[in-house]
This record gives structure tokens, C-alpha cells and sequence, in this order.
């Protein structure tokens, strides 16, 4: 009786560690204070035309703190299913987490009071120059001084660098020609948005399918996936271990998406204290998407740079050559669907400047994915840029 006993608890012991080991302080903390946040908004209804300035500022720094942290929690749910599934899927789930939390903020901001017509402009291209010159510069920069040399797949990073060429052209170069005051007409709109989620498709299904080594590490050690040969594939062993698996997987996937609703709750109250805040102080509309770009990419710009200290530049590159192709390949489609049913003008066409500082962004990627090992040169180059765009966004 004791070992059938044994065999029939065991699994129950490791599905409570399981648990434990999903819902840890961390997980729990983050989710809490989302759901936290979520009934003091729901309380307090605070409306942001009668604030005082000192509350409205100590009330958004808290909303965004919220956002953040809970955001912390969705980036660390998508890196424990990244190990799990490994490059590219993982990097995949993590980029795609992070660009439905910024759609949702756009979204929240196009549909709340105000003149908004530029902000999914002024955000994606935000999101353009702090990911691939403010993050991917440092990553290279500490990268570099930590391992020397870095090497990354030239067929995957030159895959991404020709999507973002030319879904970079078409959101914000194109609707300066074609478009009306910057804006595609609602045909081009469509057009343009079916191309791009095609686009993206293949690119998926090519990423996920036949081309899936090319984002790999380029030297990658033995793969621990290969069941051991002393042990046959369906043995209870493995069977076992692949059940906990599965289970695993959909635990993370669930406290993803309940670590997601507090941000999609919150971004409306954000959206409304952010115009209010803006608005009294006279700021730049772009910085308002700046803003957004900050508080969405902090925490996977953190893995980010944890990845190029480990000296996994091919993850670096999925991370941030990723996260702008999802960007770019969703975020517009999305808002210029949003534009179409409501009614909002969305202004996409760029000033010449930053479409000159985007090109040589691209151009500086090229030439770097060209070469055999990037060094931390290639960093203090991508620093600058990011410099001369922060000049230029408050000139």
C-alpha cells in the first residue's frame, strides 16, 4: 500500500510546488498591486480638470508606477515562458505581450478627450529610437566591454531589418505623398493594414517554421531537448514531466493575461490625467508617446541588457529587432482600424527630421548586421542617435 500510495500523492505535492513556484512574492505583488490600483481609481473616480497640480502630478506618477510594475510581472511571466519555449517562440510570446500593452495604452489615449491625432505617430516612433538606439546601444555597449566581440545571426538580423525598412516607410514616409494633411485616406488606410498583418503573418510563419534557426544563437551549446536514449520518449517519467509542463505553461499563460487587465484598466485614467497634465505645462504632444514608449519597453529593455551582459546578442537582437517589427507590423494596422470606426483622424507622416534620424538608424543596423562581430563602437553610435533625437524632441 505505501508505494501505490506514494505514486498516486506525488504528483499532487509537485502541482502545489508548481504553483509555488508560478505564484511566487514577486508574481503575487505585482498582480496584486495592478488589482490594487484598479479599486482606488475605482474609488476615488478622480476627474482631472479639477485637480490641483501637485495631485494631479503625484496621482499620474502613481498610475504610471502602477502600470510599470504590473508590466514587470507580464515581461516576467512572457521570460519564464520564453525559457521555456525557447528562441524564437519565447522571444515571440515576450515582444507580442509587450505590444498589446502599448496598442492598449494608444488606443486608450486616441479615444479619450483631446486633439490626439498624432500620438500613435509620436509613440511608435518613440518606440523606434529608444529601442533600437537607446537599448540596443547599451546592450552593444556593455556587451561589448563585458565579452569582446558579439556575434549575431547575419540571415535573421538582416530579416528584420528589411521588414522594418520597409513597414517603417509605409507608416511614416508614404502617407506624406499619398495621404491628406498626413493622413491615408480610409481605402489606403485598409489597404495598407491588410498588407502589413500579411506581411507579418509570412514573417511569423517563416520565423516559427523554416527559418527558425536563423534566430538562434550563433553558437548555441547542446541542446538538453533530446530525450535521453536510455529512456524511451513515453515512459511515466516523461510522460509526467511533459504533463507538468503543459500545466506550467497554462498557469504562466493565465497570470499573464490577469497581470494584463489592470494595465488595459488603468490606461484610461492615465490617458486623461496624461492630456490634463500636458496640457498645463505646455508640453510637446510627442512627448506624450514618448512617454508611453518609456513606460511599455522599460522592463523588456531591462532583459535586454540582462541578456547582453550574459553575452546572448542573438537574443538582444530578437528582443529589440522584435519588439519594433510587432510594433510597426500591429500598432499601426490597429490604430488605423481604430481610425476608421470612429471617425479619428490618425496623422502618421513624420517631420524630416525624425525620418532622416530613422534612416540613418536603419542604415547604422544594416551596416552592423553586415559584419562579422559587432563591438561596443557600434553602441556609442546608437547612443548618439538616441541623443540627437532627445535634442530634437524637445528643440
Amino acid at each position: 500500500m505505501t508505494p501505490s500510495h506514494t505514486t498516486r500523492s506525488e504528483p499532487a505535492l509537485t502541482g502545489r510546488a508548481l504553483a509555488r513556484t508560478v505564484l511566487d512574492r514577486s508574481a503575487l505583488v505585482r498582480l496584486g498591486t495592478g488589482w490594487t490600483g484598479v479599486a482606488a481609481l475605482a474609488l476615488l473616480s478622480p476627474s482631472p480638470a479639477v485637480l490641483a497640480p501637485a495631485l494631479l502630478a503625484l496621482l499620474l506618477a502613481a498610475i504610471v508606477a502602477v502600470i510599470v510594475v504590473a508590466a514587470g510581472g507580464v515581461v516576467a511571466q512572457a521570460e519564464a515562458l520564453a525559457h521555456r519555449l525557447g528562441d524564437p517562440y519565447g522571444t515571440l510570446v515576450l515582444t507580442l505581450s509587450i505590444v498589446v500593452i502599448e496598442v492598449v495604452l494608444i488606443a486608450a489615449v486616441m479615444l479619450g478627450p483631446g486633439d490626439h491625432t498624432t500620438i500613435a505617430r509620436d509613440s511608435v516612433m518613440a518606440v523606434s529610437m529608444i529601442i533600437m538606439n537607446l537599448v540596443l546601444g547599451l546592450c552593444l555597449l556593455v556587451g561589448g566591454l563585458r565579452h569582446g566581440d558579439l556575434a549575431v545571426h547575419r540571415v535573421g538580423t538582416s530579416t528584420y531589418l528589411v521588414l522594418l525598412i520597409a513597414l517603417a516607410t509605409t507608416a511614416f514616409a508614404l502617407p506624406a505623398v499619398l495621404g491628406d494633411g498626413g493622413r491615408y485616406a480610409p481605402g489606403q488606410a485598409l489597404v495598407i493594414a491588410a498588407l502589413t498583418v500579411v506581411l507579418y503573418a509570412l514573417f511569423l510563419w517563416r520565423q516559427t517554421g523554416a527559418q527558425a534557426e536563423d534566430f538562434q544563437e550563433v553558437a548555441p551549446g547542446p541542446s538538453a531537448a533530446e530525450p535521453s536514449p536510455e529512456e524511451p520518449s513515453d515512459s511515466p517519467a516523461i510522460t509526467e514531466t511533459l504533463s507538468l509542463h503543459r500545466r506550467e505553461l497554462t498557469l504562466r499563460v493565465l497570470l499573464l493575461v490577469a497581470t494584463v487587465l489592470p494595465i488595459v484598466l488603468l490606461s484610461h485614467d492615465m490617458a486623461g490625467l496624461l492630456d490634463e497634465g500636458l496640457d498645463r505645462l505646455g508640453a510637446p504632444l510627442a512627448l506624450g508617446g514618448a512617454l508611453i514608449a518609456a513606460i511599455v519597453f522599460t522592463p523588456e529593455s531591462l532583459t535586454a541588457v540582462r541578456a547582453a551582459l550574459g553575452g546572448e546578442m542573438q537574443r538582444v537582437v530578437n528582443l529589440c529587432h522584435g519588439a519594433l517589427v510587432s510594433t510597426l507590423a500591429l500598432t499601426i494596422p490597429t490604430v488605423l482600424v481604430i481610425g476608421l470606426a470612429t471617425g479619428s483622424p490618425v496623422v502618421l507622416a513624420e517631420s524630416p527630421a525624425n525620418l532622416l534620424l530613422l534612416g540613418a538608424t536603419l542604415a547604422v543596423s544594416a551596416v552592423s548586421a553586415a559584419a562579422p562581430r559587432v563591438t561596443a563602437v557600434h553602441g556609442v553610435v546608437h547612443l548618439l542617435l538616441f541623443a540627437v533625437y532627445a535634442l530634437a524632441l524637445f528643440a
